[in-house]
This record gives C-alpha cells, sequence and structure tokens, in this order.
C-alpha cells in the first residue's frame, strides 16, 4: 500500500497547487512518476534524427518530404521534453497540455512525409496504373491528415483545460476522433499500396529508360519496402493510442508508461528509422523532383505530372497507349 498512487491525497489542495509532499499521485496527470531514463533516451533519439533529416532533404532537395519529417521529429522531442517536465513536476499542467498535444500530432506529419512518397513513385511506374490520379491522392489523405491534427490538438486543449469532468470527457472524445481518423487514413492508404502493387504486376510499366533503371535500383526495393514498414509502425501507434484515451486519463494503459514506450515510442521510433536509413533521396537516385506532380495542367492539356524531365535536356516521351505505356522515342531506337 505504500506505493498507491492513492496514499496522501488530499483534494482541498488545488491540483495545480500540488507537489507529492501535499498530494497524491493519483491528484497528477499520472499515476506513476514518469521515467526519467526512458523519456530522455526518446528525446534524444527523435533531436538526433532531425540532423540527417535535414542533411538528406537539403542534398535530395526533398523539400516537402523534409518540411513534414522535421515538424513531426521536432514535436516528438518537445513531447518527451514536458515528460521530463512531469518527472519534476507530475502536476504541471503546462507540461501536460504541451506532451498532450505534442506527442499526439507529430506522427500526423510523419504519415504526411509517407503520403508524398506514394505520389512520387506512382509518377515513377506510370500513373496510368493508379486507381486514383497523384494530386487526388495527395489532397485526400493531406486533408484528412489536417482534419485528424485540428480533432486531435482541439481535444487535447480542451481535455486539459477543461473544469469538469464532463467536458474533460469530451476532449478526449474528439481526441479519440482524430486519432481514429488517421488510424483508418493509414490501412486505406495501405489498401491504396496493395492495389498499386497489383496493377503494375499485371500493367505495363512506364518504359522510359531512367525510370527504368531507378525502379530496378536495390536500394529503391529496399525503401518500397520500409515505406509499407513505417505505415504499419505509425497504425500500430494509433490503434494504440485510441485504446489508451478511450479509457481515459484513469485508466491502465493511460498509466503503464512501459507499453507507452513499446506502443508509441518505439513504433514512430521504427518508423524514423525507415524514413531516415532508406530515404527517398538515394532511392530515387536524385529524381525525386522530377518525379513529380503538378496541381495545374500543363499548356498541352496533358494531366498533371505526366511530363517529368528525366534527364536535363527535358526529353519528350510519347502519350501512354495500351500495349506500349510510356515509351521514350530516343530509347525505342537501341
Amino acid at each position: 500500500m505504500a506505493d498507491s498512487p492513492y496514499v496522501g491525497c488530499n483534494f482541498t489542495i488545488p491540483s495545480n497547487e500540488c507537489t507529492l509532499e501535499t498530494c497524491c499521485r493519483a491528484q497528477g496527470v499520472f499515476t506513476f512518476i514518469p521515467s526519467w531514463g526512458g523519456n530522455l533516451f526518446y528525446t534524444i533519439f527523435f533531436g538526433v534524427f532531425i540532423v540527417p533529416q535535414l542533411g538528406l532533404g537539403i542534398f535530395y532537395r526533398t523539400w516537402g518530404l523534409m518540411v513534414a519529417m522535421i515538424i513531426g521529429l521536432v514535436l516528438e522531442v518537445l513531447g518527451y521534453v514536458a515528460k521530463l517536465q512531469l518527472h519534476n513536476n507530475l502536476f504541471s499542467s503546462d507540461s501536460f497540455l504541451l506532451y498532450l498535444i505534442t506527442i499526439t500530432i507529430g506522427p500526423v506529419f510523419i504519415s504526411a512525409a509517407i503520403y508524398l512518397c506514394l505520389t512520387r513513385i506512382i509518377m515513377l511506374y506510370g500513373q496510368h496504373l493508379s486507381r486514383f490520379a497523384p494530386k487526388t491522392i495527395a489532397i485526400t489523405f493531406m486533408t484528412s491528415d489536417f482534419c485528424s491534427l485540428v480533432l486531435q490538438a482541439t481535444g487535447g486543449a480542451i481535455a486539459d483545460t477543461a473544469d469538469t469532468d464532463s467536458l474533460s470527457q469530451s476532449g478526449i472524445d474528439i481526441m479519440i476522433a482524430g486519432l481514429f481518423l488517421q488510424a483508418i487514413s493509414l490501412a486505406v492508404f495501405l489498401v491504396l499500396i496493395a492495389n498499386f502493387a497489383l496493377r503494375c504486376k499485371r500493367g505495363v510499366l512506364n518504359m522510359d529508360h531512367e525510370r527504368q533503371r531507378v525502379r530496378n535500383r536495390p536500394i529503391f526495393k529496399v525503401f518500397m519496402v520500409s515505406i509499407v514498414m513505417a505505415t504499419i509502425f505509425i497504425l500500430i501507434r494509433s490503434a494504440y493510442r485510441v485504446a489508451e484515451l478511450w479509457e481515459g486519463f484513469r485508466g491502465d494503459i493511460w498509466n503503464n508508461e512501459t507499453e507507452f514506450f513499446i506502443l508509441d515510442g518505439a513504433m514512430i521510433a521504427l518508423a524514423t528509422i525507415c524514413l531516415t536509413a532508406f530515404h527517398p533521396g538515394p532511392a530515387f537516385a536524385g529524381q525525386w523532383n522530377v518525379a513529380n506532380w503538378s496541381f495545374r495542367k500543363s499548356k498541352a492539356g496533358s494531366k498533371s505530372g505526366e511530363h517529368l524531365p528525366i534527364k536535363e535536356e527535358n526529353q519528350r516521351m510519347e502519350q501512354p497507349t495500351p500495349l506500349t505505356g510510356y515509351y521514350n522515342a530516343s530509347h525505342r531506337l537501341n
């Protein structure tokens, strides 16, 4: 009983004025004291990975992906820093709000980086093989991410500042809705990847020589696997967070830090490793920007992104046909 979080409770003192000498742990953010070592490890881990993401992003000019990853990693760092502060003061409302929002929304930006990768992959294989245009995929999943982000941030703010249990629960419910939306988006994304892979296997790939060279590189094949794995890791984390918040802030899952380190921290760490060790810059052989797509149609009236100047001289490519796919005229003579 000596280690019970309910020993020494004093509900006459407002929570924000409590200390461990005057109140019990049950009056704090958690019923346990957050681990200093574990949270410091993740703080350093995510902080360190900002450096290679910045370097690779600048070197390979993967601007959108770089920004998304760095924002996600910075939010993770801030979340674990806030938890270190909670180790020192379990009753800090400001630290709790910072922790709750940043740890919750950080993976949203990492997911956005993954979505950007798929649109480039589609352009590399040929968008005629995709059920949806890259522009449609980007807009759909980015919109879903934005809605998820707003719901999670809003819910977190309400849950932290609520002065009644019912209002706090409303905030939690809003956060759950945001996390559930993120989990559904990731699941649909995996289905979309599987469908695209199947259509690539059965269809005619873009036969441009440079694109074939990129697709056939071993590092690109590993990159493709890493994208799927990173998505699965974030999906596992999102499912865990839904279950965690479903029980509320007094639930067993919320107050089990070991489970949090494994199912949240480790999952995002593994996703970060996948997107750094197998960064799309090297995988695309420097062709990341070339495999871009546009929100606007070209002057020739072609679909956005169909004109891909793989080489500096911007070689023209023939339009696709059911039999030949996309061929570069200069290579058909070889």
